[in-house]
């Protein structure tokens, strides 16, 4: 199943300060994860180099305000970070990200999701002996869908409480990388009013095809970036993505560079794939959402 090489992500990066607000997802206990008893944890120190969350079993959603600076938009960004479903790159593929965004006026909300349970306190280890494993899709196949969920469920409360953050109920979006550009990929599917997506961006994600066979009659805005030398060979499932959308006759922007691996992030390689974000910025604006709404 290619689901299994969909979601390694491998980042260098910066903390969050203590200061954002973090808001639990559900007010109870997340349903479809009642029995688990585990708690979320961080790991910094380990083969890749870079800080992980781990054993997320409460989703939250982590709030960074529109820099003071600038003007709000009332564009609100929900940000998905990767990692196979196991670990979550939080700074590279989520603060990071958060912390650009902002600087354009815009509301991000971070989001933790619920992840596969590590066994040891250096899950990045045990997720690369896992990997194209029986056991690994035996792992995530229960919780792929737990974690479409939050994203689903992230959309909705964004939505709801759209006055207290100061955000358009049309202006809530959702972007994802890896395993987190699974979930942003399919929030743009099977929606409700209340969990649609405005605008959806997968970056070097896979789209499960169980998933994903109806593109909706309303399908949103989606942006859609990959490298041609990912190491998980995802670039053909994003152009197949792209094609599906412009196919449907509904809106898409994709960029495939040359250079730039898989999960590259907000990492600065020095190589164009660095520059995705203002390619990212460059979209929102020509949609309007960069602009206040009048």
């Amino acid at each position: 199943m290619k689901i299994i090489y969909a979601f390694l992500l491998l980042f260098p990066c910066v903390s969050i300060s203590a200061q954002q607000k973090v808001i639990q997802l559900y007010d109870n206990t997340a349903p479809g994860s009642e029995k688990w008893t585990w708690e979320e944890k961080e790991n910094d120190s380990n083969s890749i180099n870079t800080k992980v969350v781990y054993d997320v079993v409460h989703p939250t959603l982590t709030v960074f305000p529109p820099d003071a600076a600038v003007a709000a938009t009332g564009t609100a960004v929900i940000v998905c970070p990767g990692g196979g479903f196991h670990i979550l790159s939080i700074n590279s593929e989520g603060f990071d990200v958060a912390k650009w965004l902002v600087k354009k006026g815009v509301t991000v909300f971070v989001l933790k999701y619920r992840l596969a349970h590590s066994l040891t306190n250096n899950p990045v280890k045990e997720l690369m002996a896992k990997l194209g494993t029986k056991e690994f899709e035996n792992e995530i196949a229960p919780v792929v869908p737990l974690a479409i969920a939050d994203g689903r469920e992230a959309v909705a409360y964004v939505r709801k409480h759209a006055a207290e953050y100061g955000v358009a109920t049309d202006r809530i979006g959702i972007i994802g990388f890896s395993a987190g550009g699974t979930v942003a990929a399919i929030a743009a599917y099977g929606y409700t009013p209340q969990n649609r997506p405005d605008f959806a961006a997968p970056i070097y994600g896979y789209v499960p095809p169980a998933l994903s066979k109806n593109i909706p009659q309303d399908a949103p805005p989606m942006f859609i970036v990959a490298a041609s030398d990912d190491q998980l060979g995802l670039a053909p499932q994003s152009i197949d993505l792209y094609n599906k959308w412009i196919a449907s006759k509904h809106s898409a922007e994709i960029h495939i560079y040359s250079k730039g691996g898989h999960g590259f992030g907000m990492r600065k390689q020095n190589i164009p794939s660095d520059s995705w974000i203002d390619r990212y910025g460059d979209w929102l604006d020509v949609l309007g959402l960069l602009k206040p709404k009048k």
